[in-house]
């Protein structure tokens, strides 16, 4: 992506871990930002608003809004093991997503 300011800003598809051991998936604009919100204001998920702290332990960059919502929709879809692989490193959900 070029660096003209008019251009629409990158998509992050990110993965918290909650202290309960549990993963949460979602979509933003601005990472660091939405990972402060769910571990401190009000404006962080209902799902994570429980389970504080989270820490971020997966994220990636798409282009677009609609190819974030699409490997979202993957992330989620996938079993608990198939995630922490991804955490890992070691399994994809890029290359369905694209």
């Amino acid at each position: 992506m070029a660096n003209n300011p008019k251009e629409l800003p990158n998509w992050w598809v990110y993965m918290l871990k909650c202290c309960d051991g549990s993963l949460y998936t979602g979509v933003t604009t601005e990472l660091a930002r939405r990972v402060e919100e769910h571990n401190s204001s009000p404006r962080g998920a209902r799902y994570t608003k429980s389970r504080r702290p989270v820490e971020l332990v997966y994220s990636q960059v798409c282009d677009g809004r609609s190819k974030a919502l699409v490997l979202e929709s993957r992330i989620k879809r996938m079993s608990r093991q198939e995630k922490l692989g991804l955490i890992e490193g070691k399994g994809s959900a890029t290359n369905e997503a694209e």
